[in-house]
């Protein structure tokens, strides 16, 4: 058993970094760490024609390691909030050293380049884990941070201007439990627009947000989860709400989401979701990350109606607790897996869930 594998269900619902001392630190930088530089295997896309696919590294300067594009910009995230937020982090070394030679001004153009060629590329899940890059590079006061992000800005800027003109404006919300998910994507820039007071950026994303699922009732949970979900898209969108309402408004529109929490079908979303061996094909690991995500959905729910009177706050918040709790251990059990199907993206959820409340994530980035 790894440091964080130990560590108490309390710890890991509480989402504070008190927890997050060199064991558990080392624990979770060993995959990101390992990953950002594995070029191979990756995931390449359509085959164009019979020309040799043009290497990862080339295309992808920065952010050509673990398997995927977004899994490399979120490892780096996981590993920049490391950092900030574990004193004296045992990789401390290792993880600066390699992001100073692969974030620098030409591979950075090279990135953005790559953008602008391809159109939508990684849009909007990797968008978003970009913003929350530079966002967490914003929050460190470090003088390594600055230079990274001012390094980064470039396509930070780019990404950004891409979510303003193409995401934004979507006039359907994408309800599912992968990358296309819209309110996973909609949280990361609103919290990316919060942390760097980009005022014009967080009235858009609310914008969107209350008009794509403020109306929203009785949450579709039926079909939850299908093989490959790493996200609950009731629980995600719920997740989102929760940033742009107010405490009473938001217990309210939630009490119509999820009416029958105490029984089916809506109970489904408190029990973690059974994780049978994996067939190959890396469904197993996206089964593992839901339970993670569930959890620190659950929790900042639960955290949302902590305080709150009426009844529907009464009503929901005792079983999200519960079920927060639930989800962080059995997520915790097989979140570290050396399968690379698993390891080279689930130590971001991993320190996503541990730290949340630590800034940068709603509530401590508004």
């Amino acid at each position: 058993m790894n440091a964080f594998e130990a560590l108490s269900p309390d710890a890991l619902r509480a989402g504070r970094a008190d927890a997050l001392d060199g064991a558990v630190a080392a624990a979770l930088a060993a995959h990101p760490l390992d990953g950002v530089d594995t070029e191979y295997p990756h995931y390449q896309g359509v085959v164009e024609g019979p020309e040799a696919p043009t290497r990862p590294a080339e295309k992808h300067p920065v952010f050509h390691g673990c398997f995927d594009w977004h899994s490399a910009v979120h490892s780096h995230w996981a590993l920049v909030r490391s950092l900030r937020l574990a004193s004296d982090h045992p990789d401390e070394a290792e993880i600066a050293a390699g992001i100073d030679e692969r974030l620098t001004p030409e591979n950075v153009a090279r990135e953005v380049d790559y953008l602008d060629e391809n159109p939508g590329f990684e849009e909007p899940y990797g968008w978003s884990w970009l913003l929350r890059l530079a966002a967490e590079l914003h929050l460190w006061d470090d003088p390594r941070a600055d230079a990274w992000r001012e390094a980064l800005r470039p396509l930070e800027e780019r990404v950004r201007r891409g979510t303003r003109d193409s995401f934004l404006d979507v006039d359907r919300a994408h309800r599912v439990g992968t990358h296309g998910n819209t309110a996973f994507a909609l949280a990361g820039v609103l919290d990316y627009a919060r942390v760097v007071g980009d005022a014009d950026l967080e009235r858009e994303a609310e914008a969107a947000t209350r008009r794509l699922y403020a109306d929203d009732t009785a949450a579709v949970v039926g079909a939850e989860p299908v093989g490959w979900d790493f996200l609950s898209p009731a629980l995600t969108e719920a997740d989102l709400l929760r940033r742009v309402l107010d405490a009473d408004a938001f217990a309210s529109w939630l009490d119509d989401f999820l009416p029958d929490l105490a029984g089916p079908p809506h109970d489904a979303l408190l029990a973690p979701v059974d994780v049978e061996p994996d067939e190959g094909d890396g469904a197993a690991t996206h089964l593992i990350g839901l339970n993670v995500s569930r959890a620190w959905c659950l929790a900042g729910l639960a955290d949302a109606l902590d305080g709150r009177e009426g009844p529907a706050a009464t009503r929901l918040r005792a079983p999200l607790e519960t079920a927060a709790r639930r989800h962080a251990e059995a997520g915790a059990a097989d979140v570290l897996t050396d399968d690379y199907a698993g390891s080279h993206w689930l130590s971001s959820f991993a320190l996503y869930l541990l730290t949340r409340s630590e800034g940068g994530i709603a509530p401590g980035g508004v």
